[in-house]
């Protein structure tokens, strides 16, 4: 069963724009299946998964560029770095646009190359796991605590109890669990998790034993939704601290973290400069934990964490899945003040708290006032192009309707967003 991407109208422009198109993201979240589902009549695909396929890519470029010859899909492109300047010299001979289809899994690898290779000539686009709307089967667009884009989405977002968005945080977002809702999670998660570890880490880490890896993946896991602290993690996972700092680029390399940059503007001077670490998909970091089931992850002491990182996931997706560039960042300063995601658009502060709780009141947004210095930066002895305006602010939880908090804040229900 094929399940509707709110990526594909990115695709499109981008197939139509570039002569190539990159495809990355991790492993199993829909790439090939995506790219296959746009395909026109008479483009041809080919994986380098295929050790036929990748030997010939890798000792006779040219005899596979005539073999598989534009339009074309080729899937997991990282195998066979040889054929990226056929390609180019493809590309500039034809000029057509959209000609070639690529994807990638090992963004690291992948992005070099095709940096070098494909420069001003491929557009890229980021695909993660299915996000709550693309589930549902509902429109999707870029998050904002706009109160006029919230109550048009109430009219089309299904309603969810906690006990339902604590099942989809135990799920995760992979399209195949999905497609077959009877698949054993933690085979199927194991099984992931030995395949990353094997045809991805092995490669890019050179190291003989997986299981050191293994090992930091869940003292990271313990980490969603909290700042980055090298030293705990390099002693949880019995490693360096300067091991830790490179794996985890690794992790954000592969797509399944993001490390979440604080807010810093001059008129705030007190901000801790940590980032904030999220796993990207709740499910996987639901059993790199070994959380049995939903509801013991909803009644856990973590509940909070999973629940924040669960949110932000979605946030971050809407915007990656209209082709744009997430415009996040987190406020946490010297004096414990801490704002849990912020979005800065078009010279505009837009504060958001995530709390597990029905009803939130005045308190959880008591911390939005640390921001008002940036409204008024010549008072901190800063000029005042750095002036920022402070906009409508949000409380996502678990409340039954979309609410005011206050003239300036809602209270958001998790299913709207």
């Amino acid at each position: 069963m094929y399940i509707k991407r709110a990526i594909e109208d990115t695709i499109r422009q981008i197939s139509r724009t570039f002569p190539v198109l990159l495809v990355t993201g991790p492993r199993q979240v829909g790439k090939t299946t995506l790219l296959k589902h746009l395909a026109e009549p008479g483009r041809k695909y080919v994986t380098l998964d295929d050790p036929a396929a990748r030997f010939l890519a890798r000792t006779d470029p040219s005899l596979f560029m005539q073999r598989y010859h534009p339009p074309v899909i080729i899937d997991e492109i990282q195998h066979a770095p040889e054929i990226l300047p056929y390609i180019k010299m493809n590309v500039d001979r034809s000029g057509n646009k959209g000609d070639f289809w690529l994807t990638g899994s090992q963004i690291f690898h992948t992005m070099k190359n095709v940096s070098e290779s494909l420069a001003g000539r491929v557009g890229i686009v980021n695909l993660l796991g299915l996000s709550n709307s693309e589930i549902d089967g509902i429109p999707s667009e870029p998050f904002t605590a706009s109160p006029q884009r919230l109550l048009d989405r109430t009219k089309t977002a299904k309603r969810a109890s906690s006990a339902q968005i604590y099942e989809r945080i135990f799920r995760g977002g992979l399209p195949a669990l999905y497609a077959d809702t009877t698949i054993n999670l933690e085979t199927f998660y194991s099984s992931y998790i030995d395949s990353y570890l094997k045809r991805d880490i092995r490669d890019l880490i050179q190291i003989a034993d997986e299981m050191s890896f293994y090992k930091f993946m869940l003292a990271v896991a313990a980490r969603t939704a909290r700042p980055v602290n090298y030293d705990e993690l390099a002693r949880d996972a019995e490693i360096t601290a300067p091991t830790a700092k490179r794996w985890l680029s690794i992790l954000v390399s592969s797509q399944l973290i993001v490390l979440l940059q604080p807010y810093h503007n001059n008129a705030l001077k007190r901000i801790v400069k940590m980032p904030l670490l999220h796993f990207l998909d709740t499910g996987l970091c639901a059993h790199l934990l070994r959380w049995g089931s939903p509801e013991t992850l909803e009644r856990s002491a973590v509940a909070d964490q999973f629940f924040e990182s669960w949110v932000f996931s979605e946030i971050y997706k809407s915007y990656l899945n209209a082709g744009r560039r997430p415009p996040v960042f987190y406020y946490r300063d010297k004096d414990q003040k801490e704002i849990d995601l912020l979005l800065l658009q078009d010279g505009t502060l837009y504060p958001i708290e995530i709390k597990k709780s029905a009803s939130p009141g005045k308190a959880a947004i008591k911390h939005f006032k640390a921001l008002e210095p940036a409204t008024k930066p010549e008072r901190h002895g800063e000029p005042e192009q750095y002036r920022l305006a402070i906009g409508t602010g949000a409380v996502i939880c678990f409340a039954r309707d979309l609410l005011p908090i206050d003239e300036n804040n809602w209270a958001v229900p998790a299913w709207l967003i």
